[in-house]
């Protein structure tokens, strides 16, 4: 924390701008040894929020580039520290010469995510908005950008903030009833620990579940297209990715493999995956596509089912539907070719699935039709994104920790345990939410969560 640290913070490659950013005890002194202002003024004589315009110069004296130099003092920055940040062309080369030479001058390369691991040393944000940055960078559609900016603004510790304080309340007061017999502190009713404890069940239980739904958000959902040979699965694929991904043709068996590709759709994100026509076949190739096609039903987060509107029912579209409906998976089924005349047994189908889309290649309101029943089968619209959420696995497990311990707290009492019993599992209920917000973590797992980021940040 001593060292003063630099890294290139936009992206490295060729554009308009590019940006180092040195942050540390000596931030400003490094900088001024390499920077120069075309007033004469020193970035030193600044104040915090102040810039100034010069040259870079290595210590031959020569200069490098042009650009601007923008001071922060501590404790008003990102880091909490004293920061520098030089805007100057965005070139490969002369964004790493810079680089290059504020080393030179007194800085160290800054490790992965070590800003914000220093912004969360010193105060300036926890561990959970921390990890929203990251979060935030990466997003993909607006969904995940709104979660990601909810959690940098506290929306998630505050969630925990209110459980804490609940559960820090009723371990002090049942640990000074069992320290201080002598005392004359009110006893707690078990009712209305019951009660507290049920409380604070139900709101880690609800935050347990935000997981799976901010994952749809960030990561996406595993998505089968699956269907009987020449029904329009590929042509769907391709509908879904805005080009050809999947060959198309009026041969049956064409796609032998598994095509995947991610998408965008509405306000979810899909990991689409078109798979081979299943049939039964004497062809070895295409046969292991249609077992790996049947796997993809049993490992998918969502399947659309593609039939062809006119053709009768077979067995293999039944095998498909059996398979669907016995796995309980969240699925779409998409009546294709509405165009020609119809074969199919419909009825069935809306018997079997809970949303119906029908779709045709002049159909131009298909793929909007599509996208609002994937957001209503995956329940998208109703996640509160402004909401504290689980955002990644090792708040999950913190969250389940907690979750069990608190648990474990109920049924300690139920089965008529003494009080100091309860207040230990209460205890470690409380450590691992404390772990969770960061506010009691090792160094390791500080580390953990830094090691992901990208070095600039």
């Amino acid at each position: 924390m001593s060292n003063t640290i630099a890294a290139i913070a936009t992206p490295l490659a060729q554009g308009g701008v590019s940006m180092i950013r040195i942050s540390g005890d000596d931030a400003i002194e490094v900088a001024d040894k390499v920077f120069k202002s075309i007033s004469g003024k020193k970035l030193s004589s600044l104040e915090g929020y102040r810039a100034l315009y010069g040259g870079v110069y290595n210590k031959n004296n020569e200069q490098i580039d042009d650009g601007v130099a923008l001071v922060y003092r501590a404790p008003k920055s990102y880091t909490g520290e004293d920061v520098v940040e030089i805007s100057c062309h965005g070139g490969i080369y002369i964004t790493r010469e810079i680089l290059r030479i504020i080393i030179e001058n007194g800085a160290r390369i800054a490790q992965a995510g070590e800003f914000s691991k220093r912004a969360f040393l010193n105060g300036k944000m926890s561990l959970t908005q921390a990890e929203a940055v990251m979060d935030l960078i990466q997003s993909h559609n607006s969904q995940a950008l709104k979660s990601a900016r909810a959690q940098m603004d506290g929306a998630l510790f505050k969630k925990i903030e209110s459980i804490k304080a609940d559960l820090l309340n009723i371990a002090g007061h049942l640990a000074a009833w069992v320290d201080y017999p002598e005392e004359d502190i009110e006893v707690i009713e078990q009712e209305n620990l019951k009660n507290s404890l049920q409380k604070a069940e139900d709101v880690v239980s609800e935050l347990i579940k935000t997981f799976d739904k901010g994952k749809i958000f960030k990561e996406g959902v595993e998505t089968a297209i699956v269907g009987k040979p020449n029904v329009g699965k590929s042509t769907l694929m391709n509908m879904l990715a805005g080009c050809e991904k999947s060959i198309v043709t009026d041969i049956a068996g064409t796609t032998r493999d598994v095509v995947e590709e991610c998408v965008n759709i509405g306000n979810a994100i899909l990991r689409l995956a078109d798979t081979a026509g299943i049939r039964e076949t004497e062809d070895v190739v295409e046969k292991y596509g249609v077992q790996l096609a049947l796997k993809r039903i049993e490992t998918a987060g969502l399947v659309l089912a593609v039939f062809d509107n006119s053709r009768e029912l077979s067995n293999e579209d039944n095998t498909i539907i059996d398979s669907i409906v016995e796995k309980e998976i969240p699925s779409i089924a998409i009546i294709n070719k509405v165009d020609l005349e119809k074969g199919i047994d419909e009825d069935y189908i809306k018997s079997k699935f809970d949303k119906v889309v029908y779709t045709s290649k002049d159909n131009e309101n298909s793929l909007k039709e599509l996208s609002d029943a994937i957001d209503e089968v995956l329940g998208v619209m109703s996640i509160d994104t402004s909401s504290g959420m689980i955002a990644n696995e090792r708040q999950r497990v913190c969250a389940l920790d907690a979750h069990k311990y608190i648990v474990e707290a109920k049924e300690t009492l139920d089965m008529g345990y003494t009080l100091d019993a309860v207040t230990v599992s209460i205890e470690y209920a409380l450590e691992a939410l404390l772990e969770l917000t960061g506010e009691r973590v090792t160094e390791s797992v500080v580390n953990q969560v830094f090691h992901n980021f990208c070095v600039g940040k």
